[in-house]
């Protein structure tokens, strides 16, 4: 009742002063009761744990269900804290909405302090802005066959009205005029906005394009209806065929896992006999001993090949000039060597071309190196032979070209060296390996000794 008071501004009693004491109806003068606290003991034989679940607090409250942001209470209402000031007077006051435009006035009731501001509903009164145009621009940009300037001058009043709420536009369309529907509307608004748009060279969000498909609309609500009008045996027998469809797929994918599971045992057999065929192999090779090895043979003698980079996902085109690992040591420091004695760089950049013609050159300068190696071996045969020919009739000497004689110490310092004598850059063929090495030494001693006799 005070409150309808002070709103109605009627005089009133005083009221005394409000406190605690007041509310609950106690005395001031009355002794307070102290509470015994009763302290529940834990059974003997449960957890500690499962005793804390039970009970949260001493008056055997079970933990709360939910998080509460109340401390100490619980799941517990807190109690109301009853303020001691006066209420807020209101007033009934007269008010305008902005939003309309004939000025009518309402009341309503208000508080004193808010008297004088505007209708704070004003805010949600949201006006669209529409494009308009002239007859020049209609006579040169916006001719539609099928619309009139009269039936295009009547779409844009009503969605300057209703501010493009499109049921209402379509239900307030003339029906002395041609019938429209919903998506043909649309379509000649955004047509005509669109156009004019461009002509005005207008930017930002007043310029953006929206791009309406009305067929697509259409279609669109054809399909919906057409969901919409089946009958419960057509729901039925769609769905007894997405069930079938579920079932068929599972059969699929149960066939595959045995496919896969089969060819996993046929390639662990194959495996296990091949391993078996080379055991068998090596077994008979390691019996056969071999005083030399044969010198390679032109057949494997080939380039890099580079393998195409063919994942999924974005890739650096660098990934291709990486040397594969099939490629040896000794071929990379040797590439590396030619590389720098011709001035270019070891990692130039992987532009498209460049990539395809270094990868090209490294290719061919590793295929010159198996040449070279195969060339040299065939020129170290040939002087042990000499050599032996040699020891066997002294009284003959053998001429080698002097074509080769290429890197075995023979050629003159005049002539310049070739690219192919640049790229042994570890093994030289000066150096050969042990074997030939006392081969050549065995025979040059039986030369010395056939020689002295």
């Amino acid at each position: 009742m005070a409150d309808v008071r002070d709103i109605l501004e009627l005089e009133r009693s005083p009221t005394p002063e409000v406190s605690k004491e007041v509310i609950l109806g106690l005395r001031k003068d009355a002794p307070k009761r102290k509470k015994e606290k009763e302290v529940m003991r834990r059974p003997e034989g449960m957890h500690r744990e499962l005793y804390a679940l039970l009970y949260s607090d001493s008056n055997k409250d079970l933990p709360p269900l939910l998080p509460t942001d109340s401390a100490g209470q619980g799941y517990k209402s807190v109690k109301a804290k009853l303020g001691m000031k006066r209420v807020r007077p209101w007033k009934w006051m007269p008010f305008t909405n902005p939003a309309r435009k004939d000025g009518a006035v309402f009341y309503h009731w208000r508080r004193t302090c808010d008297e004088g501001k505007e209708y704070p509903f004003a805010m949600f009164n949201k006006k669209v802005e529409l494009l308009s145009y002239s007859d020049a621009e209609y006579s040169e940009h916006l001719l539609c066959e099928g619309w009139t300037r009269a039936e295009t001058d009547i779409l844009f009043e009503l969605c300057h009205r209703f501010d493009l709420r499109w049921p209402i536009i379509h239900d307030r369309w003339p029906s002395h005029l041609t019938a429209r529907s919903i998506e043909d509307l649309k379509e000649r608004y955004y047509n005509v906005t669109n156009c004019l748009k461009k002509v005005n060279n207008l930017t930002g969000p007043e310029g953006k394009i929206v791009n309406y498909d009305g067929d697509h609309e259409r279609r669109r609500k054809q399909q919906l209806l057409r969901l919409w009008d089946r009958t419960p045996k057509q729901i039925e027998e769609e769905q007894q065929l997405i069930n079938e469809l579920r079932k068929i797929e599972a059969r699929k994918k149960e066939r595959e896992k045995k496919t896969q599971d089969l060819q996993k045992l046929i390639s662990a057999d194959t495996d296990s006999r091949k391993m078996t065929k080379t055991t068998k192999k090596k077994i008979q090779q390691t019996k056969v001993a071999k005083l030399d090895t044969a010198p390679p043979s032109l057949e494997s003698c080939t380039g890099i090949k580079f393998p195409d980079i063919k994942s999924s996902g974005v890739s650096l085109r660098s990934q291709r000039m990486k040397l594969p690992a099939s490629v040896g040591q000794k071929k990379v420091k040797a590439i590396e060597q030619l590389l720098t004695e011709l001035n270019l760089e070891n990692s130039p950049m992987a532009v498209e071309e460049v990539c395809q013609l270094f990868n090209d050159l490294r290719s061919d300068l590793v295929l010159m190196y198996g040449l070279r190696t195969i060339l040299l071996n065939y020129v170290f045969e040939l002087q042990t032979l000499k050599h032996q020919c040699e020891s066997v009739m002294p009284d003959k000497v053998l001429e080698i070209p002097e074509a080769l004689t290429i890197n075995t110490g023979e050629e003159s310092p005049s002539r310049p060296r070739a690219i192919s004598e640049m790229i042994d850059a570890v093994a030289t063929p000066n150096t050969p390996n042990r074997k030939r090495k006392a081969a050549l030494e065995q025979s040059n001693v039986l030369k010395k000794i056939k020689a002295r006799t």
